[in-house]
């Protein structure tokens, strides 16, 4: 008797379009991989708004959903709306007591409105912002990687992480985290799945560790 595939849909982190997981590969016959690719918001829309717009990309019932950073809290607003199997964050955050300290320090300074966003084109400006590296080299990847260079959005999407708003995390929620990530460090995070040496791009440098062992975390 055939079994049903899990459909697992996958979000990648602010500014990144789904081609960082073009190294992840799960079981064909047990998995169907699905992306979903970041838009440019409408003018002072709402997380939830833009969560409720982005299910209309997703084709199936009771899906399981990944997301990374951003990605992570977006996914999770998502499965506030649609019945999910399962919500499964990398390198993001579940909870605001989790955001470090600099970002809720932006929340209440609104100091994250002076960023220079305008740069947006600069590459290596965008890859600190996003994946919180300093890119000096394999830059046309990280070009690949960050092709959504939108001033807007990316005004939007820093001003929606700082003034996310959780205190509880449902049940079948669960996440994995880098030791060595700096955007969100794992001093501040609580049950988590600690990935060694894993850094906040841990999606693309460790697909290895993803292959490995998402298979199980879906399943369980």
């Amino acid at each position: 008797m055939n079994q049903e595939k899990i459909q697992v849909y996958f979000m990648p982190g602010m500014a990144a379009n789904s081609s960082i997981f073009e190294n992840i590969h799960l079981p064909k016959e047990r998995f169907e991989l699905h992306m979903l690719e970041w838009f440019v918001p409408n003018k002072n829309m709402s997380l939830t708004a833009y969560a409720e717009k982005m299910t209309k990309n997703i084709k199936h019932e009771t899906p399981v959903l990944v997301g990374v950073s951003f990605g992570g809290i977006l996914v999770q607003e998502i499965a506030k709306i649609i019945p999910v199997k399962k919500v499964i964050v990398v390198s993001s955050v579940k909870q605001t007591v989790e955001l470090p300290k600099r970002m809720i320090f932006a929340k209440y300074t609104k100091v994250h409105k002076l960023l220079p966003t305008g740069l947006v084109n600069n590459v290596e400006l965008l890859a600190k912002y996003a994946f919180g590296e300093v890119v000096n080299k394999r830059l046309e990847l990280y070009e690949q990687y960050l092709s959504i260079r939108d001033k807007y959005y990316i005004d939007w999407s820093i001003d929606q992480i700082v003034n996310w708003k959780q205190t509880q995390f449902p049940e079948n929620l669960v996440h994995i985290h880098g030791d060595k990530d700096v955007v969100f460090p794992i001093n501040h995070i609580k049950n988590c799945i600690p990935v060694k040496n894993g850094t906040h791009t841990m999606i693309i440098h460790r697909a290895r560790w993803f292959n490995e062992h998402l298979p199980t975390i879906i399943l369980e």
